[in-house]
């Protein structure tokens, strides 16, 4: 069998080590095995990407630059870097970020940037995330790394947003289950069956958009 490591395509590559440890039920060896596994790969897929490598590290530091004199905003992009760098992999074939790739991880820092928490940060958020997705499909780059991204700026923007600044409690139990229900669900199931399912299709996601909506309007509206 192939080495994990080797493995060019990453869903083959999560697949058989999520079906290593589904055999060893989950013990606490095999998760530091699975882990261990898991970031080797991560590692060796990132050096073989040197220029998105590159791009993705000129990026975040321009946003680590913007973020000067905000501690927790530099943390964050010091996060969504090290995040973005252990997935590199799942551009597959592709050898460097996409425009519709910039635009996503822009929208997961917009916490850290001059104007993140300002009223219409939740519209643009929106607006981000319609161009991305619409650029990415014109431009033919959708990627794992994409969908990857898509879902961890939705999650990281969203909640963060929601829970410093919606004062309404129903509002955030609400916004916070719809965004983690989808992660979770995906998550439990891939430990059970020892592969990754197929990604929720978006009928499933929207109340979380319309969530997403609210939060928006009522950041925006809100004196």
């Amino acid at each position: 069998m192939e080495p994990v490591s080797e493995m060019p395509d990453s869903r083959a590559a999560t697949n058989a080590l999520l079906a290593g440890l589904r055999e060893d039920n989950l013990a606490p060896d095999a998760v530091v095995r699975f882990l261990g596994h898991a970031a080797r790969r991560s590692l060796l897929q990132a050096v073989r990407r040197p220029r998105a490598l590159a791009e993705l590290t000129a990026l975040h530091g321009a946003m680590y630059a913007l973020a000067a004199g905000r501690r927790p905003g530099r943390r964050w992009v010091a996060a969504s870097w090290v995040l973005a760098v252990l997935h590199l992999g799942l551009l597959e074939r592709s050898t460097r970020l996409a425009t519709a790739d910039i635009l996503t991880l822009m929208r997961a820092n917009l916490p850290a940037l001059p104007g993140g928490s300002g009223r219409a940060s939740g519209v643009l958020a929106i607006g981000l995330d319609l161009a991305d997705g619409r650029l990415a499909r014109h431009q033919g780059t959708t990627s794992p790394f994409g969908e990857y991204a898509d879902t961890f700026a939705d999650a990281a923007y969203w909640v963060w947003l929601t829970l410093r600044h919606e004062p309404s409690r129903a509002v955030r139990m609400a916004a916070v289950a719809s965004w983690a229900l989808p992660v979770v669900s995906v998550t439990g199931l891939a430990l059970r069956r020892g592969a990754m399912p197929e990604r929720p299709r978006p009928v499933l996601l929207r109340p979380a958009a319309a969530l997403q909506a609210v939060v928006a309007l009522r950041h925006l509206i809100r004196r």
